[in-house]
């Protein structure tokens, strides 16, 4: 049975990512924050599913030594691991002038560090099996700029370069590694009037999470197998319009 890896999991783009490849029969293993909620995932998992195919491990992925003990934790439950998809991230929002240091520091810490941090930790066991697939999560953001984001632009910016310049180094080892850029999707993160952003997609709505998950599977899967350092849309073309009016 092959494994996948998912920061970030226990909820929205995440979670839909796990229940998807706990339903093609993959063993799942959830890292998150939030102890509590990532001990109720793993049992709402288990019940749907099997106990045994789901584990969840806490880990602020910002942390080098939260996310060893991750990654001793899933390879001591699962002995290898086919496919890591870093979704965990935060969003920040805000003109530059008036970002905080802190707050610039923090979304770089989540997003880019945290996807260089858990990547690291499980590249090495990729490395040894000679193969594995990367799923790394970006967004519509880091394909294009947005009014008053300047940091969640640059950091998801940052995560669609690094994914490049990993899927050169690592071919050599049959590790495929691909970014999944959704646009604004329906999770608990978007607070922000779907109504009024539905208006720019030519399907005239925003994304699911389970659509999301949809394409997550496809790439990291045997399905993709010629897919690599690439940056694959799923927006509802929300971002192919000039922004003309109506």
């Amino acid at each position: 049975m092959q494994t996948v890896v998912i920061t970030g999991g226990t909820s929205g783009i995440g979670l839909s990512t796990a229940d998807l490849f706990l339903k093609n029969g993959w063993n799942v293993m959830i890292i998150g924050r939030d102890e509590q909620e990532g001990i109720e995932i793993e049992k709402q998992l288990g019940q749907k599913y099997s106990p045994a195919q789901i584990k969840f491990a806490q880990a602020d992925i910002s942390k080098a030594k939260d996310v060893e003990k991750a990654k001793q934790i899933t390879l001591d439950a699962f002995k290898t691991v086919d496919v890591l998809v870093n979704n965990a991230g935060i969003v920040i929002h805000g003109e530059l002038h008036e970002t905080s240091e802190e707050d610039w520091d923090k979304i770089f810490a989540v997003d880019v560090k945290g996807t260089f941090l858990v990547s690291k930790a499980f590249l090495p066991a990729m490395i040894k099996q000679d193969h594995g697939s990367i799923v790394n999560i970006s967004s519509v953001s880091g394909l294009a700029g947005d009014r008053a984001m300047v940091a969640y632009n640059a950091a998801k910016g940052a995560i669609i370069n690094m994914t490049r310049a990993m899927a050169i180094d690592y071919g050599k080892n049959n590790i495929r590694v691909n970014v999944v850029a959704p646009g604004p999707t329906n999770t608990p993160l978007f607070h922000q009037d779907k109504q009024k952003f539905a208006k720019n997609s030519p399907l005239n709505r925003i994304v699911e999470p389970e659509e999301v998950a949809a394409a997550i599977y496809f790439v990291a899967s045997s399905a993709g197998s010629a897919i690599t350092g690439e940056a694959i849309p799923v927006t509802a073309d929300f971002e192919i319009s000039t922004g003309q009016p109506m």
